[in-house]
């Protein structure tokens, strides 16, 4: 099933969907946001959300992910509440998110030292990480003594040492120079090869939002709802020719028609 808003009043979801987000409203200053919000995530797929600045991309993941509280609806993943699933989260202002009193190896072993394992089990997971990155850096330096890629590389491994059901990116690359953003991309893709994690990934890049996606969600001006969801399901793993294909090039230009097409009917009705 695509991740499509679903039918106002809806309250089943299909069997393969993730998360489920029934009725969800938000309001700042007086002025609403999202307002009876309906739609379903799929399972085990790259869902990319796009759209007009100010319409509330990262809002919707973190209301989604229990950062920020909403005024009213539901959420649930594969029917659980948030407290009984675990999700990973990497913030696009990784510094910030990482804790620059410990140690990069302490800052990726603490989601599982709040989750109460063991210092070998913390240690075992963390050197899994270590070789599945290739990190060949100190990790008992401080996140301040390494570059912004670096810290970034950081923020994710962290956010994947739980063994996250779903994962969060909120504009994870926006920071990092264009050799370090392929790297990342790349490394993104593998894990979800190896390990099939629902992720939603919030971009402003229509290309990067693309690429990465099996779906890209785009979002209209606020009061936001979901304008389309476009499919691009170019196979894994994808590479830089992979931009310059037929199939992506189409993909692409849907979503920049339907982005357009949201701000000139914005635009006309100003």
């Amino acid at each position: 099933m695509s991740a499509l808003p679903s039918s106002p009043g809806s309250p089943v979801a299909a069997a393969d969907t993730h998360i489920t987000v029934r009725g969800l409203s938000k309001a700042f200053g007086g002025q609403p946001l999202y307002s009876g919000f309906n739609l379903d995530f799929p399972r085990s797929k790259i869902t990319s959300i796009f759209g007009p600045n100010g319409c509330g991309k990262s809002t919707l993941i973190n209301m989604i992910s229990g950062l920020i509280p909403v005024d009213a609806g539901e959420v649930l993943f594969d029917g659980k509440r948030l407290s009984e699933t675990v999700i990973g989260y990497v913030f696009q202002n990784y510094r910030d998110a990482l804790f620059p009193w410990k140690r990069s190896i302490d800052n990726i072993k603490y989601p599982l030292q709040l989750a109460g394992q063991s210092p070998a089990d913390c240690e075992a997971r963390t050197q899994e990480l270590i070789a599945s990155f290739d990190v060949r850096f100190d990790l008992n330096r401080y996140p301040y003594e390494l570059s912004g890629g670096q810290q970034q590389l950081i923020s994710i491994m962290r956010a994947l040492a739980p063994h996250p059901e779903v994962l969060f990116l909120d504009e994870p690359f926006s920071a990092l120079d264009y050799e370090m953003t392929l790297f990342m991309r790349d490394k993104l893709q593998a894990i979800f090869a190896s390990t099939g994690t629902t992720m939603i990934v919030v971009s402003h890049d229509l290309e990067e939002a693309v690429y990465l996606a099996d779906e890209v969600l785009m979002l209209t001006r606020r009061p936001t709802r979901v304008a389309d969801v476009v499919a691009f399901n170019a196979p894994r793993p994808r590479f830089p020719k992979t931009l310059t294909s037929a199939e992506f090039m189409a993909a692409k230009a849907q979503c920049l028609d339907v982005f357009q097409r949201e701000v000139q009917t914005k635009e006309l009705a100003q």
